[in-house]
């Protein structure tokens, strides 16, 4: 093998190179790895308007919404077999039940906003991550703690009962605990191991949603801003036919205690089929 000779000069510069070289791999290694990941010092962060309107947006795209229908959306919600109505401030309400540590909330609460933007608006709503040590740590979410909607159609009720770190936050009513334990912790008609599970959520006391209807699994490699643009540019990504397909079923629910208004939302055939599904 011929030897090669270099000058001093030529030495440096090629270490330098080398340094340089593995300083892009390694910035390029940690930026992949860490970019996709919620960082938890969004918590308690307020959402900016323009993600609230760019959400929104896809809330109320209904080519969207009809094209992923149910989606892979699945653990339908249940009717209730009551026959008392939940109502507050004069409309059906919409109770929902669940923690901010909770990854399986995490990602039930993206449809869930999606779902109430085609009936309301957020003026306030609050980024959140789920618990750093719980299953799929640090998904990334929004939390209900603080927020503000407003609809001319349902009233929503959102309570999370703890934060991220397991300390008590909110505390349900009476009316609210007694929904709870009527038709979740005590409920005989579910499976023992199912009972006392959040996410839970009360359409207007028609049908009940406990737990979740995606894996948050589907959503933790990412942040908020590659959450949207998912669902804003790839209608056949794994985010957007679990979030749209969620959003859809809680759509379908909301029409079926509001007397079906807006027609602009409820005349949708994704809505007639997913109640046809979940015999709501």
């Amino acid at each position: 093998m011929a030897k090669v000779n270099l000058s001093k000069k030529q030495a440096y510069a090629i270490i330098g190179v080398v340094i340089v070289i593995v300083a892009v791999v390694a910035l390029y290694v940690n930026s992949t790895s860490s970019a996709g990941k919620a960082d938890i010092k969004f918590d308690n962060v307020a959402v900016s308007s323009s993600y609230l309107s760019q959400l929104y947006d896809v809330a109320t795209n209904m080519t969207l919404a009809s094209n992923v229908g149910i989606g892979t959306a699945s653990g339908y919600p249940f009717p209730s077999g009551s026959n008392v109505s939940l109502t507050s401030n004069g409309m059906p309400e919409m109770l929902y039940i669940g923690a901010d540590y909770c990854p399986f909330c995490a990602i039930t609460r993206w449809g869930m906003i999606i779902a109430l933007m085609r009936f309301g608006n957020f003026s306030q709503l609050h980024y959140m991550t789920s618990s750093a040590t719980d299953y799929e740590p640090n998904t990334a979410t929004f939390t209900f703690y603080n927020s503000s909607y407003s609809s001319d159609y349902v009233d929503f009720q959102g309570v999370e009962t703890l934060t991220n770190t397991y300390k008590p936050l909110q505390n349900m009513t009476n009316e609210e605990g007694i929904i709870f334990s009527r038709f979740n912790a005590n409920n005989t008609a579910l499976p023992s191991d199912e009972r006392d599970a959040i996410p839970f959520i009360d359409f207007g006391n028609k049908t009940i949603q406990i737990g979740a209807e995606a894996s948050p699994a589907i959503i933790n490699p990412y942040n908020w801003n590659q959450i949207l643009t998912f669902l804003k540019t790839n209608p056949n990504s794994p985010v957007t036919q679990a979030i749209i397909g969620e959003a859809n079923v809680f759509t379908a629910q909301i029409c079926n205690i509001d007397g079906n208004k807006p027609a602009s939302v409820c005349n949708q055939r994704f809505v007639k089929t997913i109640n046809g599904i979940t015999g709501a």
